[in-house]
Formats: structure tokens, C-alpha cells, sequence
């Protein structure tokens, strides 16, 4: 895009301002690819080409930053990198970045060795070696006249090392990189000495697998804390990472310089891969609006699985699952390699074989000893239960008989009873019918009486009542001889009942007494067991305790020593857990009150508190702690030998001291496990708070800066205002060593954002100071020289006075007044600086 002389001129103070701050044009090596954990992570740190690496990658990358201004910065990115073999990893890149006028073109290398500890953490070194060209790209550029700025923009050919070394453990990974350590430019032959871009980055990286079923099966979850520290900045940022074995990713970051991103990314097929990540300015960067950066990449499947890390299967959204696996040919090298490890699997499965034997045979004779006491026990065992079943078989047979005794006697009685009543019964029948016979007889002697003789009235009525006399009496003493029949039955039944009741009773009374006799014996039995049980169970605690062996006692002694250093890190392990509690208050008082105070509301200040001798008091506890945590695991680490040692002694593998100890390891060892957890939760707490606290302590600085700047303005108009009306000319002329101009802007125009009570335009500054005295004295001198419309302005970010006295609204009129400066004393180290608000 052809670009004004305005804007070139514009462009080129920007870059050098932000880029270099150097007068001969060097550019400083930033690759921008800080969003993305999948491809060219090398840039972040040299040991990423290999760590948490399988594969080898292919890829383009293009990032525009900033994309709503006109020639906004630019990369173009291509590189081939990742994992070459069990321990290296290596990559190739070559790119090229513009900045509206000037570009950068050139390639990496990257290299990385891993290191193996042991089985669970590993050491990697890396290197990146970067060469490459900046210069002023002049297809880029339309003047109506030759220009003194581009030309004195010369083309460096630079090389530049970054070290690295990252230490990784079975999920984390931590480690240190130095940006740009050496800068060495080819064309002058000279070491670069201010590079704004030197620092020292140390990063912190989280690697797990989520369980589950179903879509997010198996995903990857990554997470990146860095920080980088600069001569002039520190930038701390984190990346996150969910990577879906199906062909998907998303991640999301932040840096408290560039803002936060977003991006998400598919795996078009196996070895295709696509993403996209945007990145949103925050803070002094919000006007530049958003960057976008896109990669295009192609992935080589490795025809093995490397060791450390990536177990992951790769997977693509538009790949059709396969049967079967394909088969894969191994060269000859790992053919030789299968040989070798065949063999020595084979000798060590001889080796095996014969302690195998062996373990076998002590084993047998082991087993033999332990048959023979466990007979012994069991024989006693056997007898034992022999003489409680017996006691058992008598109790069930007395209570049996006892039982069929009173079922026999119950069973009589019942008999008895029913045989009573029936005879009853019958007697009240028999009654019943003979009352009913003579009745009927009597009815037919009367019937006949009146049929045969109506006469006889008188003697048959006589004779009837004679016979009904005669029948009265009869059933009267009928009913007698009953009544006494069933008193007498009754009498006799109730009799017996009363035996049987008291013989019962009795038989009750006995078997009672028997059953009493058995339970106190059977008390008695179980007593004598409690007893030998406690006996024994005594006497192995005594042997657990009071040991005779010399192993046994330095085991009880460490176990006492440990013991006690529990108490005192619990006790530690709280200071500590109270300390970040206090802390994490003060952060949210401090919030509390930047919150309040943006808002407009006056908030009572907290009352002062010594943070250093809280620090102090932290970091005594935290030391106390570690050495509690070392001392009392080393101790934890000397009882395992004891107790291995004695575990070897022959006849002790399951003896009461051995198998004490082993229990009490296990649960040592996982107390020791809980507290150093916990320990590590409190620094990462404690390390969140502080972050978050120094933001907090910025924002309140930035707004009392903010409220101090109309105060400012006020003692500066005032002061300005006495210098010129107490000011006389001054009798002699002063020279030019008499002023004191502070920094030299040089030749290039400086560009200034946002001055307050200033209007935009082109000054003509003749001085720049932070020292308000040397400001006063450099004014004071001017105005004596008979200039009285001197004046100046103060820039918040830089905290300098810029003094001048002429100001333009065009580029060519400040460039004519500067041609035209004279040799006027103050004049010495005239610049033209630019003010847009």
C-alpha cells in the first residue's frame, strides 16, 4: 500500500520507539506466536520442540496484529518441527515480519536434548539460534523529496541465541529460558548491548488426561503459567488447553500486556490440521483493537510411540475408522534394537528363572514351617471345638428331653381334660333323654286316663298328681346325684391340675439350675479365653514395644522420632495456612477499596501494618516447614530400610514387629504424602494472591497518579507565572554551557499520546528534564536571555517536562523553524516532538 511521507515518518518513530530505541534502526528478534500450545511452541521455550511431544509438524502461520490501523505489524511464519527421535527434538523456520515500512526477514533453529533421570522426571536443554535481515522495505514507500529519515535507516544482518532448560515430572513441567541473550550484528561487527527484548522467562505447565466416556474421552488438558522479565517490563501470561481426541481444541489465554485470546482448532483429518486464535488488546494497548493469527498445518504420524508423554491417540473429524491397525515395517536398526532387547529379556528371564528356584524352594521350606505350627494351632483349634460342641450336644440333649417331657405332660393333661368334659356331656344327655322319656309317659298315661275313664276324674287326677309328685321327686334326686357326679369330677381334675402345675414348677426349678450352671461354666470357659487373647495380644505389644533386637529398637526410636515431628509441621503447616488467609484479607480490603474508589466513594484507610515483618515471619515459617517436611520424611525413608533390612532376616517376614511396622509405614508415608500436598497448595494460593495484589496496588497507584495530575498542573502554571514576573534580563550574555538541556531527543521527531491541557501538534522543545529544579533553572535562564514566551508540558508516562516555546501545525513549518534555530545558547538541542490526543 503506497503510504504520505506523514505516515512514513509517523511509522518509522514508532518503530524505533517501540521496537528498538536505537539509533540505527535494529529490530529485536519477537516471534508473536505466543497463543497456540500446538504448533511452534519452540518459540515459547527452545525445550518445547520435545517436551509433551510425538509427532513432527508442517506448518504456516500468518498474524495480523492490530488490524483496523493501515500497515499494522505482520508475520508470516513457516517452520518444520517436533519430535526426531527417543531424546531429541529439533525445528527449522523460516519468516518474515513487517512493520508498515521496515521488514524483517530470516530463519530459527531450534534444538533440543532430553536428559532421563528416572523413571518419572527428565531433563531437556534447548537452543534456538536465530538469523535474519531488517531493513526499510522501500517498495513501500512514496516521497515528493529525498528524505534524510529513510535514508539513515540502515540493513542489519543480526544473529541472536536463546538458551533453555525445562525439568519434567510425570504432569508438571517447570523451566527457564533467556530471550535473546547474545545479539551480535553482522554489519558492524558488534554486540547489541540495550536490547528492549532481552529477558528471562521461567514457565510452569500442567499436562493431564480427564476419564470418561463418550466424546471427551481421554481428553488432554493443558495449562501454561509465564512470566518474562525485562529491563523495562515484566509480562506474565497463561494458556490454557482442552484438546479432544476426536479432532478438536480450544484454548483461551492471557497477558497483562497483549490482552486476552481465544482460539479453537480441528484436526481436518489425521494429519491436516487447521487453527484460528484471536487475541483482544486490554489496558494501554485497548485502542489498537484485535489481532488475528491463523496456522495451517500437516502432521507426520510417528511409526512409534516415543517414551514421556503423548500416549494421546490422534484422531480427525473427517477420517474413517480402520479395522485394523496398519502394518508398519521396522527398519533394520530397530530390528537389531528388538534383538538386543530380546536377548537381554531372555537373560534376565534365566536370571528370574533361577531366583525363581530359589524363592521357591525357601518358600516350601517356609510354607513347611508355617504347616507345621499352623497343625499345631489347629490341633488345638480342634480340641477346643471339640470340647464346646460336646458341652453344646449335652445342652442341646438335656434341653431336648427337658422339652419332651413337658410336651408329654401337656399332652395328657390336655387328655385328661377332654376326657372329663366328654363324660359330661354325655351325663347331661342321658339326663336330658330320660327327662324327655318320662314326659312322653306320662303325656300317653294321661292321654289313656281320659279316654278310657272321664269318670275316674277324681282318682286319675289323684293319680297324677301322686305321679307327678312321684316324677318331681325323682328328677330332684336325679339332678342331685349329677350335681354331686360333676362336683366330685371337677374336684378331682382341678387336683390333678395342681400336681401336674407343681411338678411342672419343680422341673422348671431344675432345669433352671442346670441351665444356671452351664452358663457360669460356659462364662467361665470364655473368661479363660479373654484372658490368654489379652495375655497374647500383651505380649505382642511388648514385643512391639519393648523390642529385643537392635533393628526393632532403632525402628521404635524413629517411629518416636517421627512422631513428634508430626505435632510441630501440623503446627507449622497452620502459621502458614493463617498467614495466607490474612493476606488473601488484605486483597480483598485493597479490591474493595480500588473498587469504592473508582465508583467515587471515599473509603476510611486501613490501619498500617508492617508487611515486611509479616513477610519475614512467612518465609521463617515456610523454611521451618520444608526442613520439618525433609527431616521427617528422611526419617520416614530410614524406617522403610530398617524394616526391609529385617524383613530379609530369616523367620521374621510375618512376626508382629514386621507386620506392625508395615502398616504403620503405609500410613506414615501417606500422612507425609497429605502434608506435602497440602504445602504446595498454600504456595500456589499464596502465589496467586500476590499477583493479584500487585495488580490491585497498580490500579490504586495509576489513580492516585490520575487525581495527583490536576494538582500538578496547577503548581506548574503557578511557578511558571513567578519565574517570569520575578525574572530580570540578565546583565551578561550567558553562553551555551550555562544551560543545561537534559536528554537529547536527536534528530528523529518523537511522538506523545494523551497530554493533558496540550493541543496536538509540532513543538519545538529545547529541553527535557525529570528534576523539577533543572526545570525551573533552565526557564529561569531563558526568560533572563530575554525570551518570556518560553513554556512546557509534562508527559504522565515518561514523568518528563518537555520545554519549548514555538509550536506548529504542520510537519514542513516545524522542520523550517528548526533549519532556522539560530545560534541562540538554549537552541543547543533543539527537537521537533508531536503531540496527538
Amino acid at each position: 500500500m503506497k503510504t504520505p511521507l506523514l505516515a512514513i515518518l509517523l511509522i518509522l518513530c514508532s518503530i524505533q520507539m517501540v521496537l528498538s530505541q536505537q539509533d540505527d534502526g535494529v529490530v529485536s528478534l519477537d516471534l508473536p506466536v505466543r497463543n497456540s500450545l500446538v504448533f511452534n511452541r519452540y518459540a515459547i521455550n527452545p525445550t518445547f520442540s520435545f517436551v509433551r511431544e510425538q509427532n513432527r509438524f508442517i506448518s504456516i502461520n500468518n498474524k495480523r496484529e492490530w488490524v483496523q490501523f493501515d500497515n499494522a505489524p505482520e508475520t508470516y511464519l513457516a517452520s518444520y518441527s517436533g519430535r526426531f527421535a527417543e531424546n531429541i527434538g529439533a525445528g527449522l523456520a523460516v519468516f518474515q515480519q513487517n512493520y508498515g515500512v521496515l521488514t524483517t526477514f530470516g530463519g530459527l533453529l531450534n534444538f533440543a536434548y532430553n536428559a532421563k533421570l528416572n523413571t518419572n522426571s527428565n531433563l531437556t536443554f534447548g537452543l534456538n539460534i536465530g538469523a535474519y535481515k531488517s531493513g526499510v522495505n522501500t517498495a513501500n514507500t512514496v516521497t515528493n523529496y529525498s528524505d534524510p529519515s529513510l535514508q539513515n535507516v540502515p540493513s542489519n544482518f543480526l544473529i541472536t541465541v536463546s538458551p533453555g532448560i525445562n525439568y519434567g515430572l510425570e504432569f508438571l513441567d517447570f523451566g527457564v529460558s533467556v530471550n535473546n541473550l547474545v545479539t551480535y550484528n553482522l554489519e558492524n561487527s558488534l554486540l547489541i548491548e540495550d536490547n528492549p527484548k532481552q529477558g528471562i522467562q521461567a514457565h510452569v505447565m500442567h499436562t493431564g488426561y480427564f476419564s470418561g466416556r463418550g466424546f471427551f474421552s481421554d481428553t488432554k488438558f493443558s495449562a501454561l503459567i509465564k512470566s518474562e522479565f525485562r529491563k523495562d517490563e515484566t509480562i506474565i501470561s497463561g494458556l490454557a488447553m482442552l484438546n479432544v481426541p476426536k479432532g478438536l481444541w480450544l484454548q483461551l489465554g492471557y497477558n497483562n500486556v497483549y490482552g486476552i485470546s481465544g482460539g479453537i482448532g480441528l484436526n481436518l483429518t489425521k494429519q491436516i490440521a487447521l487453527e484460528y486464535n484471536i487475541e483482544k488488546a486490554l489496558g494501554e494497548l485497548v485502542e489498537f483493537g484485535s489481532s488475528h493469527d491463523i496456522t495451517l498445518a500437516y502432521r507426520f504420524i510417528p511409526r512409534k510411540r516415543y517414551k514421556y508423554s503423548g500416549d494421546e491417540e490422534v484422531d480427525g473429524l473427517f477420517t474413517k475408522k480402520l479395522s485394523k491397525r496398519p502394518v508398519v515395517q521396522p527398519t533394520a536398526a530397530e530390528l537389531e534394537g528388538i534383538r538386543a532387547r530380546a536377548a537381554e529379556r531372555k537373560a534376565k528371564a534365566e536370571q528370574d528363572k533361577d531366583a525363581e528356584a530359589k524363592a521357591k524352594l525357601e518358600a516350601e521350606e517356609k510354607a513347611k514351617k508355617q504347616a507345621e505350627e499352623q497343625a499345631k494351632v489347629l490341633a488345638g483349634q480342634k480340641a477346643k471345638e471339640a470340647a464346646e460342641a460336646e458341652a453344646k450336644a449335652e445342652t442341646e440333649r438335656l434341653a431336648k428331653i427337658e422339652a419332651e417331657e413337658k410336651a408329654k405332660k401337656r399332652a395328657e393333661t390336655r387328655a385328661k381334660i377332654e376326657a372329663s368334659q366328654k363324660a359330661k356331656r354325655e351325663a347331661e344327655a342321658k339326663a336330658k333323654a330320660e327327662q324327655a322319656a318320662q314326659a312322653k309317659l306320662l303325656a300317653e298315661q294321661k292321654a289313656k286316663e281320659d279316654a278310657e275313664q272321664k269318670a275316674k276324674e277324681e282318682a286319675e287326677t289323684k293319680a297324677r298328681l301322686l305321679a307327678e309328685q312321684q316324677a318331681k321327686e325323682e328328677a330332684e334326686t336325679q339332678a342331685k346325684l349329677l350335681a354331686e357326679q360333676k362336683a366330685k369330677e371337677e374336684a378331682e381334675v382341678q387336683a390333678k391340675l395342681l400336681a401336674e402345675l407343681k411338678a411342672k414348677e419343680a422341673a422348671e426349678q431344675k432345669a433352671k439350675e442346670e441351665a444356671e450352671l452351664l452358663a457360669q461354666q460356659q462364662a467361665k470357659a470364655e473368661a479363660e479365653a479373654q484372658a490368654k487373647l489379652l495375655a497374647e495380644q500383651k505380649a505382642k505389644e511388648d514385643k512391639i514395644t519393648n523390642p529385643t533386637d537392635e533393628l526393632g529398637k532403632s525402628m521404635k526410636a524413629i517411629e518416636t522420632q517421627t512422631e513428634n515431628f508430626k505435632a510441630t509441621q501440623n503446627e507449622l503447616l497452620k502459621q502458614f495456612d493463617a498467614i495466607v488467609n490474612i493476606k488473601d484479607k488484605d486483597l480483598k480490603d485493597l479490591k474493595e477499596e480500588n473498587d469504592l474508589s473508582d465508583q467515587g466513594i471515599a473509603v476510611q484507610p486501613k490501619p498500617f501494618k508492617s508487611v515486611t515483618a509479616e513477610n519475614n515471619k512467612l518465609r521463617a515459617i515456610r523454611s521451618d516447614l520444608d526442613n520439618v517436611i525433609k527431616t521427617r520424611t528422611d526419617k520416614i525413608d530410614e524406617l522403610k530400610a530398617l524394616y526391609e533390612q529385617r524383613t530379609r532376616i530369616a523367620n521374621t517376614e510375618l512376626d508382629e514387629v514386621n507386620l506392625y511396622y508395615r502398616n504403620k509405614i503405609e500410613r506414615l508415608s501417606e500422612e507425609q504424602l497429605k502434608a506435602v500436598q497440602a504445602r504446595a497448595q498454600l504456595d500456589s494460593k499464596l502465589e496467586t494472591i500476590r499477583v493479584a495484589t500487585e495488580f490491585e496496588k497498580r490500579r490504586r497507584i495509576k489513580r492516585a497518579a490520575y487525581e495527583n495530575q490536576e494538582d500538578r498542573y496547577s503548581q506548574d502554571r503557578a511557578t511558571l507565572k513567578n519565574i517570569k514576573q520575578t525574572t530580570t534580563l540578565s546583565s551578561t550574555p550567558l553562553k551555551a554551557e550555562d544551560f543545561d538541556s537534559g536528554e537529547a531527543l536527536g534528530n528523529n521527531i518523537k511522538i506523545l499520546k494523551n497530554i493533558k491541557d496540550v493541543e496536538s501538534g509540532y513543538y519545538l522543545v529545547i529541553a527535557v528534564h525529570s528534576n523539577i529544579e533543572k526545570r525551573n533553572d533552565f526557564v529561569t535562564k531563558v526568560v533572563a536571555s530575554g525570551r518570556s514566551n518560553v513554556d512546557f508540558f509534562y508527559d504522565v508516562t515518561t514523568s518528563k517536562y518537555y520545554i519549548y516555546y514555538d509550536k506548529f501545525d504542520s510537519i514542513q513549518n516545524a522542520n523550517n523553524a528548526l533549519k532556522t534555530k539560530g545560534d541562540r545558547p538554549y537552541n543547543q538541542k533543539m527537537s521537533i516532538v508531536k503531540i496527538e490526543n
